[in-house]
């Protein structure tokens, strides 16, 4: 079963909030807002499975000593059970659109190693004031723009940019040649992501994971549509009881990298 924001268990709402509570602290009133995008915003949460996917904007650059605080709480809440995503840009890094989008400090669970290294240790290999962009935030910020949740401070409309359709497609696109590469492995993801750039690509709408298989079962090719009703039912119920053989996953890869690229023609 699957969530919005509203309709979500009071525990991952209470999770939100306890993060929130901390961040502003840590922040010490440079806390501009904070925001969740992705599948809680969109309505495809998963309790199981989905990340919480979250922006904090910040008034100034954010220190060193305070980027090593966040990484302390992020490293203790984190996957504790939900497993969380946040970037931090700040207001100047917003001003101007760029892409990829500068950015002052992420978190995933992807860092968690390498953060616990570098405090373990007292080093700065990952936890630093070099500049870091973030091709992914091109798309991260037009989903805030188009179906993101403030929580708290100043409304999306008022601090993020747009961004322009060629960054956006160019971030989605990205990750889409991933899955392309990778749907063996991950064969879950991977299709209801290509699903979701092929949708945008073909009719402009934005979608969850979860919005993208409903519409996948309906709309792709019937060949390809058990497959997509498995990756659904796998996606719902973190089910392990569907076999993806490479037979019926190469012909879903092959489909949509044909579609997509002549698309972006």
């Amino acid at each position: 079963m699957s969530f919005h924001w509203v309709t979500v268990s009071p525990d991952v709402q209470n999770t939100i909030a306890y993060l929130q509570k901390k961040i502003a602290n840590i922040m010490d009133g440079e806390l501009v807002g904070f925001y969740i995008h992705g599948s809680l915003a969109m309505g495809g949460f998963n309790p199981g499975t989905s990340d919480i996917d979250i922006v904090a904007v910040t008034d100034k650059a954010i220190k060193l000593e305070t980027k090593r605080r966040l990484a302390k709480l992020f490293l203790k809440c984190s996957a504790n059970p939900y497993p969380i995503e946040i970037s931090f840009l700040n207001k100047g890094q917003l001003k101007e659109w760029q892409h990829p989008c500068q950015f002052d400090f992420h978190y995933s669970e992807f860092w968690r190693d390498r953060y616990e290294n570098d405090l373990n240790s007292g080093t700065g290999e990952w936890i630093n004031d070099d500049i870091k962009t973030d091709a992914d935030l091109a798309a991260h910020i037009t989903i805030l723009n188009n179906r993101g949740i403030c929580i708290g401070g100043r409304p999306i409309t008022e601090v993020f940019p747009p961004v322009p359709r060629s960054d956006y497609i160019s971030s989605i696109v990205s990750d889409f040649k991933d899955c392309i590469a990778n749907i063996e492995e991950d064969p879950i993801y991977c299709t209801l992501n290509m699903i979701r750039v092929y949708w945008y690509l073909k009719e402009g709408v934005i979608s969850s994971k979860r919005e993208a298989g409903q519409w996948g079962v309906v709309n792709l090719p019937s060949d390809l549509r058990e497959t997509v009703e498995k990756v659904n039912e796998s996606y719902y119920s973190k089910s392990d009881k569907y076999h993806f053989t490479r037979d019926e996953l190469l012909p879903v890869r092959d489909y949509f990298s044909d579609q997509v690229q002549k698309l972006l023609l």
